[in-house]
This record gives C-alpha cells, structure tokens and sequence, in this order.
C-alpha cells in the first residue's frame, strides 16, 4: 500500500516538473536527486570496506548541475547540445585526477585509491546520466522525449512485476537478483513497446493537447520533428528496455554484494531513490544520443 501511495504521489510531481519547470529549476531539483542518490551508493560502498570522499564527490557533482542551469540561458538546441558534450566529457576525463588528488590527503594511504575510485563511479554512474536527461529537456521536443523514457521505463518495471509474478518460471540471474525472471523480462519488453511505443508514434497528437493544456511551450512538443518511421521506434524502446533491465540488475548486483536489500529508505514502500531510478540511469544516454542525432543531424 506504500509502494502505490508514494508512486500516485511522485508520480504527478515528476511529470510536472519535466513538462512545465523552468530549465534551472528542473536542473535544480535533478542535482538533488544525484546528491541523495549518490550519498546511498557511497554508503553501499562502505559495506565493501571501501571509504569514499563524499564533500568532494558532492561539490563535483553540483558543479555539473550548476553547469546545466546556468546553461538555461542558450535557447539554441544546437549550441546547448554542443557545450554539453564538451563539459561532459572534460568532467568525465577531469574525475579520476581530482578524486585521486584529494586521496593524497589521506592518512591511510591503502584506503586511497579505493575511497577515490568509489567517487569516480558516483560520478560517472549517478550524476552523468541524470546530466543528460536535463540536457535533453533542452532540445528541441525535450520534454516530450524526457515522459517517453519515464514511460518506457515505468511501463516495462510494471509489466516486470506482474507478468513475473503470475508466470515466472526461468531464473534470470539467481544469484543476482532471485525473483528476476525471463518471463518477467519478456513481459517488460512487451510493456515498454506497447507504451513507449505508442506515445512516441501519436507525439504530436499528445503534444498538442498539452500544448492546449498549457503544460508545455511549443519549444518542448513534437512540432518541429516529422513523425518518425515505426522500425527506428521499435529500435528505440527495445534498446531503452534493455539498458533499463541491465540497470536493475547492476543496482541489484550492488546491494548483494553489500548484503543490503535496499539502497536507502527515503521512499516509503520502494527503499531509496536510487532503487526508483537505477534503471533509468542506464536508459538515460540512449535517449539522450537519440535526440543528440536528431538535433545535430
């Protein structure tokens, strides 16, 4: 009963905020969200015997997200695509020697570049990702984009649950994660396509009641695009499902080896944010590349 109240209460929230946020305050609240997220997978890290830099991890992280909003101000797709690429990519190639700098303050110097190489992978694992979504959010039909991958993503772990739990057979990976099956799997590949399928195909149509709605600019619908062929579609979500599934598995694989069933406790009934968005964060890049091609194509 947790698990559907917090979701019928997040929910809504979440899709306010990409449809209708300003940038900034979307990247605001999206820094939050790595900050919190990135405090848990620091703390699985500790059940490794492995002592991270959490401050320096942090302020790394806002730098990036600070990035991103004051990147509010270009109102190009083109431009804004292009900055993030190169801010990306500098802060990616940037961490290991940061991270490794502030390790030498270490008394323990065995402790070093293990606590150094848990902040990298926060970074490279939590922040980056949600980095994108808020960066796709300002190209061209961003915010209809950014409820397609939500869509995708909700619809296949839905789909998951209950097709899992009223046909599972077939382990998928036992050791991993025990209640994961290949039926399951199927049935969230089959959500994903039904939903995120069909939403992306009908985009213009759905953007136009929200335009009408005043949920969202014209900037964010699906105006400027032609409706895409069905085949790349089909592409898309089968790629964004998958990613989505290796997710899980990977957050699952975590908090195994951790011997934790969650990663946190902040959302009553689901565990911690990181459990909520641990497949989107592999779904995250594949969105993101796909409207990277369509803004510098």
């Amino acid at each position: 009963m947790k698990r559907v109240a917090t979701a019928a209460v997040l929910i809504p929230l979440v899709l306010l905020l990409v449809l209708r946020a300003p940038l900034a305050l979307l990247a605001a609240v999206t820094a939050l969200v790595a900050l919190l997220s990135a405090r848990e997978f620091l703390t699985l890290a500790k059940h490794y015997g492995v002592q991270p830099f959490p401050a320096a991890t942090y302020a790394f992280i806002a730098l990036l997200f600070a990035f991103l909003a004051a990147s509010a101000i270009i109102e190009k797709p083109l431009l804004a695509t292009g900055a993030f690429i190169y801010a990306a990519g500098f802060a990616a190639a940037l961490a290991p020697f940061i991270f490794l700098t502030v390790a030498m303050s270490r008394g323990d110097l065995a402790t070093a570049y293990p606590g150094a190489a848990a902040s990298v992978c926060a970074f490279a694992y939590i922040a980056l990702p949600l980095g994108f979504l808020v960066q796709v959010r300002q190209m061209w039909a961003g915010a209809i984009l950014l409820v397609y991958v939500l869509l995708v993503v909700w619809a296949g772990d839905t789909f998951a649950y209950y097709v899992g739990r009223l046909f599972g057979r077939h382990r998928m990976a036992p050791r991993i994660s025990p209640k994961k099956t290949w039926e399951g799997a199927a049935g969230s590949m089959l959500g994903s396509l039904l939903v995120g399928g069909l939403f992306l195909y009908h985009a213009r149509e759905i953007s136009t009641a929200l335009l009408s709605a005043h949920l969202i600019e014209r900037r964010d619908g699906y105006f400027a695009l032609e409706r895409p062929e069905l085949l790349p579609l089909i592409v898309l979500t089968v790629l964004l499902n998958a990613a989505a599934q290796l997710g899980d598995l990977v957050e699952s694989l975590l908090k195994r080896g951790a011997g934790v069933k969650d990663s946190g406790a902040l959302l009553p009934g689901h565990g911690g944010l990181l459990d909520r968005i641990d497949a989107l964060l592999f779904a995250a890049p594949i969105v993101w590349y796909y409207a990277a091609l369509r803004t510098l194509s």
